[in-house]
């Protein structure tokens, strides 16, 4: 056996970089992987006249090199590309799809919100990326930690739909004594708009009859976030 593993790392050093992607991650660890070469193992191959590095290496020049942003690209988009057809577009959208919701169980770790930055810790990796707007709740207890984190509701790129009824029907069903709002801005800004801070004084009134407490409302992008409470709008 000794003898394979030094003829197959022998071999490895004399083939084409861009050819050795899944055996560079075996013989090196993942680490040692760059993006481009991690995206070319998802995609698997690439076509006659180009390597899936060199193929993997241009969807990511499209998107500055950053994997949030490639992380955006729907199927339709990344078929778009000459060499990606469905089944590829597909295992990228799901590869990337696996690594947000991985940052998603790690942010579980701050159980409790005792402040802003701790839901915010919680809901960026859920909703910051998106290319449309979520309504999430976080319900908590009388210790505010969070027993519950539900989406509520869908929307496009510049508003989503809120029913209170919704929100307290599931706020009764997890016994919460508090809840927390959240949604994205698409569009990176961070100004509440009108209908956002109406909805939010309709749910803090309607929580007051259920003595449930509307502890803040945040909005959501990328790098940073508005809170409601901290901005003193509630």
């Amino acid at each position: 056996m000794e003898n394979n593993t030094k003829k197959v790392s022998f071999s490895i050093r004399e083939w084409n970089e861009n050819d050795r992607p899944r055996e560079k991650l075996l013989v090196k660890g993942k680490n040692a992987l760059t993006d481009a070469e991690l995206v070319a193992i998802l995609i698997g191959s690439g076509s006659k006249t180009e390597s899936a590095v060199s193929l993997s290496q241009r969807i990511l020049l499209s998107v500055d090199n950053k994997l949030h942003q490639l992380g955006k690209l729907s199927v339709k988009q990344l078929t778009g590309f000459r060499g990606i057809g469905e089944a590829k577009a597909i295992t990228i959208v799901a590869g990337l799809e696996l690594g947000r919701r991985r940052n998603n169980d790690h942010s579980e770790v701050v159980e409790k919100i005792s402040s802003s930055k701790d839901a915010y810790r919680i809901m960026q990796p859920l909703i910051a990326d998106l290319e449309h707007e979520e309504f999430w709740i976080l319900y908590l207890n009388n210790s505010h930690k969070v027993l519950k984190k539900k989406q509520i509701s869908i929307g496009g790129k510049t508003g989503t739909l809120v029913d209170p009824k919704v929100v307290f029907k599931a706020a009764l069903e997890f016994d919460a004594t508090a809840i927390l709002l959240a949604h994205n801005h698409p569009s990176g800004s961070l100004k509440p708009s009108q209908s956002d801070q109406e909805l939010t004084k309709r749910i803090k009134a309607a929580g007051q009859h259920l003595d449930i407490k509307l502890l803040d409302h945040l909005i959501v992008t990328e790098k940073t976030y508005f809170s409601f409470a901290d901005g003193q709008l509630l």
